[in-house]
């Protein structure tokens, strides 16, 4: 209902996801909540409400007390996956709960 006031929000507080890509050697994202996942060759960060998948070389992570992220490597590919609204797991939780199945 009232999705077009949550997205001026964020956008008015810069709440949503920025990436700023330098060559294929560095990554910055902005307003990065957690990541999820990492090691050398690939990342899995969450991001605003984007899930970021960075898939490459030697990735390294620096920086991540500033609200964003720098990464730091040989950035191979990035994916970008949208994350569900918290009402609509809410809701699915809610019909589990009651032994509804989703169809």
């Amino acid at each position: 209902m009232f999705e077009w006031l949550s997205e001026l929000t964020r956008e008015k507080l810069y709440l949503s996801t920025g990436m700023h890509l330098s060559g294929n050697n560095e990554l910055l994202i902005d307003n990065c909540r957690r990541i999820e996942e990492y090691n050398e060759v690939y990342m899995r960060i969450v991001s605003g409400s984007l899930t970021v998948d960075i898939r490459g070389n030697g990735l390294r992570a620096y920086d991540f007390s500033t609200g964003g992220l720098v990464i730091r490597g040989c950035i191979e590919q990035i994916g970008l996956t949208e994350r569900r609204k918290r009402c609509e797991n809410e809701t699915k939780a809610e019909d589990k709960r009651q032994g509804k199945e989703a169809v």
